[in-house]
């Protein structure tokens, strides 16, 4: 895996191949990855495997036009030759009247997400975990399944204009399934430094509510309050944060079209974009090489700031944002590190402060019915509860929603305390738990 030095000295080959073709202005990305994972089912370890990948791409600028190619070969030749490739495409476009120049140097936000024991962790040290996991499940007779992956990413992004950025992380993901005769619960964790997952603990949540969720009652659909899940608010508000793109907004396919600077959640409702916040990950700096601001997308309900690529931005007068994905892309730019702002209530206050209502641990197979007004539709799984007079008294089986996200985080009566979550439908998000009035249960399914 190129470490930052060898990522130097590919750019140096690639700059010198694209001079030799008359090209002054050249930008390549290297990006490498290695990833180890141990995989579980029927309460024993059934796969290891691991993999490593690098890719070198590059991107000419030649009078206005603009292309890319790539290679996972590093040597010399092959350097020269995805140069050559990249230089015969770009020749081949149309000019860009909205090209820009390419990026200028900045400084980045000081982050530390590498953790070397993480991304060394081992075959021996991921299956004494999964070991322990299985454990839990099996001592309350249900059935485990799920993954432990460990590894670590670099990227490296330069161009001729003097962009030298470089960003490593390691990152740890346990998921385990515990399933039962007719029951099943479900629990997930990321982190940067596997110390910080405790494994154990989410197996013995999915055993929790896999034995609680036994003999599901059906319970009519309809309108409810529910308590919903880190995972679940993840799955589910995750889906709406492409919108907030000032290219989407240009192009007339954003929700907030018409609704920058209302109010259109709740009070209780505020999301940062926060490249800094502990909880998070990802590179501080964006496809171009510009540094990620910190921005307020939602401010009590109100919307307030929106993502700009350098593109977006020179079309509207205003500095770029640092969200923007490599080029050419026809997407433009989106935020990457969402933080909603949570409260002081718990899981278990909100249960008890409820007379009636679901609790629901996740949300899965989610699709969009009404771009602008954010409805979507989707199931509930792997543990979904009635709550009566404050407390959980039977599992339910799972329903499908209809549910418009901008009606949801308006019907917000209570917020836990933010944590890092993560899910299967969207990116992972710092969210805290929410109680929301009203949410729409349309049917019950089949299983």
């Amino acid at each position: 895996m190129p470490d930052k030095a060898a990522a130097e000295a590919i750019f140096g080959q690639v700059l010198a191949s694209a001079r030799a073709l008359g090209v002054t202005d050249v930008e390549a990305m290297v990006s490498s990855g290695g990833q180890s994972l141990t995989r579980f089912a029927n309460n024993a370890i059934s796969q290891n495997v691991a993999e490593q990948t690098t890719l070198l791409s590059v991107r000419p600028v030649i009078e206005g036009r603009t292309a890319r190619a790539s290679t996972n070969r590093l040597d010399s030749a092959s350097i020269r030759e995805v140069v050559e490739q990249a230089v015969a495409l770009t020749r081949l476009c149309e000019p860009d009247s909205e090209l820009l120049p390419l990026a200028s140097p900045e400084e980045y936000p000081a982050v530390h997400r590498h953790f070397e024991a993480t991304a060394r962790a081992t075959p021996q040290e991921r299956a004494l975990v999964v070991a322990e996991a299985i454990r839990v499940v099996e001592d309350a007779a249900q059935t485990a399944a799920g993954i432990y992956s460990t590894g670590e990413s670099t990227f490296a992004l330069h161009n001729s204009a003097g962009v030298s950025a470089w960003y490593a992380e390691s990152m740890a993901r346990f998921s385990i399934t515990a399933m039962a005769g007719d029951s099943s619960g479900w629990a997930k964790g990321s982190a940067c430094y596997h110390g910080d997952l405790d494994p154990l603990a989410l197996a013995h949540a999915a055993a929790r509510k896999a034995a609680q969720s036994a003999a599901p009652r059906e319970l009519e659909p309809g309108r409810y309050t529910v308590i919903l899940e880190p995972a679940a608010v993840l799955d589910l508000a995750g889906q709406m944060f492409g919108d907030f793109s000032a290219t989407a907004i240009r192009d007339g396919r954003s929700f907030l079209n018409d609704r920058i600077g209302k109010k259109i959640f709740g009070a209780n409702i505020t999301i940062r974009d926060d490249v800094a916040h502990p909880l998070q990950a990802g590179a501080p700096f964006d496809g171009e090489g510009v540094a990620r601001q910190g921005l307020t997308l939602v401010e009590n309900g109100v919307v307030r700031d929106i993502t700009y690529c350098r593109q977006a931005a020179a079309h509207a007068g205003v500095a770029a944002t640092g969200h923007g994905y490599p080029l050419p892309n026809e997407y433009g730019e989106a935020p990457a590190n969402i933080v909603i702002a949570g409260g002081d209530a718990t899981v278990e206050q909100m249960i008890a402060g409820t007379g009636r209502g679901i609790l629901v641990t996740r949300l899965w197979y989610i699709r969009e019915v009404d771009p602008y007004e954010k409805i979507f539709t989707g199931m509930t799984r792997d543990g979904t509860f009635l709550v009566e007079g404050g407390r959980v008294t039977a599992g339910l089986r799972n329903f499908r929603f209809n549910q418009s996200l901008i009606e949801m985080l308006s019907n917000v009566e209570a917020l836990s305390a933010p944590v890092r979550a993560s899910g299967e439908e969207a990116f992972d998000l710092v969210t805290p738990a929410m109680k929301v009035a009203n949410f729409n249960f349309t049917e019950v399914t089949r299983f």
